[in-house]
C-alpha cells in the first residue's frame, strides 16, 4: 500500500497517474453505452402488491393501449355563460378529432354550472412517445376561440405525467449548473485562493460525470430503471461528499506542508493520515447505500445502486487522481497564503477559536450535553402530528395545470373523477363484486367495463381526493371486503392510480423498517472497526439519531407551517435517514480518528481538544459545504427532492455546529479513556497537557 500511495504522490509518477487518468476515462466515456432514462419516476411496484398484478393483467384487455386526457373549463368560480357553453360543446367536438373515442369527449357539465369536463380517450403509445406535445396539443385545441375569461386545463393521467415529466426537463443541467456554482463560491471562501478551488471542483466535476456514465451503463445489465430523480441526486451526493473528502484532504496536506519541505513527502503523510477516514466514511455511505438493494421499490433499488457507485467513484477520484493534481501543482497552488516549510512548525499549540471551544466544553461536558440534549429534544417536538404520504395534486411545487384542473373538479364534481380506481374480478363474480363495491363507504359509482381472459372491469369512481387518506382507507376497506367474500368475488384485485400509490406507501413503510435497522448495523461495525472501541459507536450513533430526529421535527414544523406540504412524501424519512445518518458518521469520522491519534501522544482528553483544532475548520467547512450543495434540490418544482433537500440541509448543519463540535466532545471528556474501550490508545501518553494563565492553549495553523 505505501507502494502504491508513493507512485501517486512521487514527483515524476504523478505525472503518469494523472495522464492515465485522462486515458481512462476518455476511454469509458468513449465505449461504454448511453442509457436513455424513464421520462419520468416510477417506483416500481413488487409483484406481490394488488396494484401491480392489475397492470399486468389489464396489458391483455382491449384497452390496455388506451390512456387518456381530462379537459377541465371553468371561469375561475363563476357560472358559465350561454356562450360558454357553446363554445365548450364546440371545443368537445374538436376535442373528438384528436381521441380515439370521438363520441367520449362529450362535456359534462357540473351541477352548479360552473365547470365543465371532457375525457378524452388517447392511444398510449402515441401519447406517452411525447407526453409533453400531447398534453400541449390537448391544450391548445381546448382553449381555442375562447370567451373572455373562460380557461381550459388539462389534467388526467396525460395532464400529470406531462407536468412531472416538465418538471424533470433539463434537471440535469439545471442541477449541475447550480451545484456547481455553490461549490466554486464556498471553495473560495474556504481557501482564500482564487486558483486552489479549481483543482478540487475538476477532480469531483470529472468524478461526477464518470459515475453517471459508468451507472448508465451499467443500469440495464443489472435490471435498474433509472430516472431524472435518480440521477439529480446521484449528482448532488458525488459533488458533496467528493468535496467533503477533498476538504480533508487539502487540510491535511497544507496543514503537513508546514513540517514537511518535499511536497511529494507531505502529501504522502496526509494521504496516510486522512486516506483511512475518508475511505472508511465513504465506505459508510456507499454500503448504506447498498442496503437499498433489498428495497421492495426498484426506484428504491435504483437510488442505492447508482449513489452507491457514485460515492465510490468519488472516494478513488480523491485518494488517487487529487493527490497527484495537487501535488502536479505544487505549493503555489494555495496563493496567496502559501504554506512555507519551517523547521518544528505545527508541533505545538497556539490560540485559536476551535483550541478555545475544546477548553470550554472540557470545563462543562455535562451542562453543555444537557443543554444540547434539550435543544436536539425540543427540535424533535416538531414531529408531533406528522404524516406521510403527500396527494397526487400537493406532489408539485408552485400550481401546475394539472393540479388547478384537480381543485376544479374537486369543487364542481366528484373529488375522485379524474382518477379511477379498477377492479378485476373473475367473470362469473362480476355482478357481486359491483354490488359489494357499490355497498362500500366512499365510492361514488361502478361502471362494468370490457372482459378479457375471464375477468371483467369494473371501473370505480371516489368520493374523495386522489392520493389522500381518505382514499387510501376506502381502498384498503374494499380489498378487506373481496377478501372476506364467499366464492369467487374473494379473487377480486384492487388497482388503478391511488391502488398504486396505496401499495407504494405500504411497500416504503415495509422498506423502511427492514433497511434502517441495517444502515445501522453497518455503522456500527465500520466504527468499532475504525475505532476499535465498543463504546464510541454507540454513543456516535446516538447523537446522529438524535440529529436525525431533530432535523425532521425542525423541517416538518417549516413544510407544515411556511412552505405548505401537509405531510412527508412517501420515501423521504427513509431517504432523510440515510444520507443524514452516513453523512453525519463522516464528520464523526474525521474528528474521532484524529482523535484517537492524538490520543496516543497526548491522552484521551487533551487529544480530543487537540483533534478538534486540527479539524475544527475544515469539517464546519465540509458541513456548510455539503449542506449548501442538498439545499440545491431545492431549484426542482419537486416536493419530495425539496423535502429531503432541506432536512438533510438542517442536519448537517445540526451535526457540523452542535453534534461533532460539542456534543461529541463532551461525550469523550466525560467518559474519558472509557471511550475507547476496550482498546486502549492513551495507555503510553504523556499526562496530558494543561493550560495555565502562564501559558495560552497553542494550536497549530490551520486552514
Amino acid at each position: 500500500m505505501i507502494a502504491i500511495l508513493r507512485f501517486i504522490t512521487g514527483r515524476g509518477t504523478a505525472w503518469i497517474v494523472l495522464a492515465a487518468t485522462a486515458v481512462a476515462v476518455g476511454l469509458l466515456f468513449t465505449l461504454l453505452p448511453a442509457n436513455d432514462s424513464e421520462e419520468f419516476p416510477s417506483s416500481g411496484l413488487p409483484s406481490s402488491s394488488q396494484a401491480a398484478q392489475v397492470d399486468k393483467l389489464l396489458t391483455e384487455f382491449p384497452s390496455a393501449k388506451q390512456t387518456s386526457a381530462i379537459v377541465v373549463w371553468s371561469r375561475d368560480g363563476a357560472e358559465l355563460t350561454d356562450a360558454d357553453i357553446a363554445a365548450i360543446t364546440e371545443r368537445g367536438a374538436a376535442l373528438g378529432e384528436q381521441s380515439t373515442a370521438p363520441r367520449a369527449t362529450t362535456p359534462q357539465f357540473s351541477s352548479d354550472q360552473q365547470a365543465a369536463l371532457s375525457v378524452v380517450p388517447l392511444d398510449a403509445d402515441t401519447a406517452n412517445a411525447d407526453i409533453g406535445q400531447t398534453a400541449a396539443d390537448i391544450r391548445a385545441a381546448a382553449s381555442k376561440d375562447l370567451p373572455a375569461g373562460l380557461t381550459a386545463y388539462a389534467t388526467g393521467a396525460v395532464g400529470f405525467q406531462s407536468d412531472i415529466t416538465n418538471a424533470f426537463a433539463g434537471a440535469d443541467l439545471r442541477l449541475l449548473l447550480v451545484t456547481v456554482i455553490v461549490v466554486a463560491v464556498l471553495l473560495i471562501v474556504t481557501y482564500r485562493s482564487p486558483v486552489l478551488w479549481i483543482v478540487p471542483l475538476v477532480v469531483v466535476g470529472l468524478a461526477d460525470g464518470l459515475a453517471a456514465v459508468v451507472v448508465g451503463a451499467l443500469a440495464q445489465p443489472f435490471g435498474i430503471t433509472l430516472d431524472p430523480s435518480v440521477a439529480g441526486i446521484q449528482s448532488v451526493l458525488v459533488f458533496g461528499a467528493g468535496t467533503n473528502y477533498a476538504l480533508l484532504l487539502v487540510a491535511r496536506y497544507r496543514e503537513e506542508l508546514l513540517r514537511t519541505e518535499s511536497r511529494n513527502d507531505a502529501m504522502l503523510t496526509a494521504v496516510r493520515g486522512a486516506g483511512p477516514a475518508i475511505a472508511a466514511s465513504g465506505g459508510t455511505v456507499a454500503l448504506s447505500l447498498l442496503t437499498l438493494l433489498f428495497a421492495e421499490l426498484s426506484g428504491n433499488r435504483a437510488l442505492g445502486f447508482a449513489c452507491a457507485i457514485g460515492v465510490v467513484i468519488a472516494i478513488l477520484f480523491a485518494l488517487i487522481v487529487l493527490p497527484s493534481a495537487l501535488v502536479v501543482c505544487g505549493r503555489g497552488l494555495f496563493w496567496p497564503f502559501v504554506p512555507r516549510f519551517v523547521p518544528g512548525a505545527g508541533t505545538e499549540l497556539r490560540p485559536g477559536f476551535w483550541t478555545r471551544l475544546g477548553r470550554g466544553v472540557q470545563r462543562r461536558p455535562v451542562l453543555i450535553t444537557a443543554v444540547s440534549i434539550v435543544g436536539l429534544g425540543a427540535l424533535s417536538l416538531g414531529l408531533i402530528g406528522a404524516s406521510v404520504g403527500l396527494s397526487q395534486a400537493d406532489q408539485l411545487l408552485g400550481k401546475p395545470e394539472s393540479v388547478q384542473a384537480q381543485a376544479i373538479v374537486e369543487e364542481s364534481f366528484s373529488a375522485g373523477l379524474t382518477s379511477q380506481t379498477i377492479v378485476l374480478v373473475p367473470d362469473a363474480a362480476a355482478a357481486e363484486a359491483g354490488t359489494l363495491a357499490e355497498q362500500t363507504p366512499g365510492i361514488d359509482s361502478v361502471q362494468p367495463g370490457e372482459s378479457a381472459n375471464g375477468l371483467t372491469r369494473l371501473n370505480l369512481s371516489l368520493a374523495s381526493e386522489p392520493g389522500s387518506d381518505a382514499t387510501f382507507a376506502t381502498i384498503g376497506n374494499l380489498r378487506g371486503v373481496y377478501a372476506d367474500a364467499p366464492g369467487e368475488a374473494s379473487k377480486a384485485l384492487v388497482g388503478g392510480s391511488d391502488a398504486t400509490a396505496l401499495d407504494n406507501k405500504t411497500s416504503a413503510r415495509s422498506d423502511q423498517d427492514l433497511i434502517i435497522p441495517m444502515i445501522l448495523a453497518i455503522v456500527f461495525a465500520i466504527l468499532a472497526l475504525l475505532l476499535r472501541s465498543l463504546v464510541a459507536p454507540v454513543l456516535l450513533i446516538g447523537s446522529v439519531l438524535a440529529t436525525f430526529f431533530a432535523s425532521l421535527g425542525a423541517s416538518n414544523w417549516i413544510f407544515q407551517n411556511l412552505m405548505g406540504f401537509p405531510a412527508f412524501n412517501t420515501n423521504v424519512v427513509l431517504f432523510a435517514f440515510l444520507f443524514l445518518v452516513a453523512l453525519g458518521v463522516d464528520y464523526n469520522i474525521f474528528l474521532t480518528t484524529r482523535a484517537r491519534e492524538e490520543s496516543m501522544a497526548h491522552g484521551t482528553k487533551e487529544g480530543m481538544v487537540r483533534a478538534l483544532s486540527s479539524t475544527g475548520a475544515v469539517i464546519t467547512s465540509a458541513g456548510i459545504l455539503i449542506a449548501a450543495v442538498f439545499a440545491v434540490l431545492g431549484v426542482l418544482p419537486v416536493v419530495a427532492l425539496t423535502q429531503i433537500g432541506v432536512i438533510v440541509c438542517i442536519g448537517v448543519l445540526l451535526d457540523t455546529l452542535v453534534v461533532r463540535t460539542l456534543v461529541v466532545p463532551a461525550l469523550v471528556f466525560l467518559t474519558g479513556d472509557r471511550f475507547w474501550w476496550p482498546s486502549r490508545p492513551a495507555a503510553n501518553a504523556a499526562p496530558a497537557e494543561r493550560p495555565s494563565s502562564a501559558a495560552a492553549p497553542r494550536t497549530t495553523q490551520r486552514v
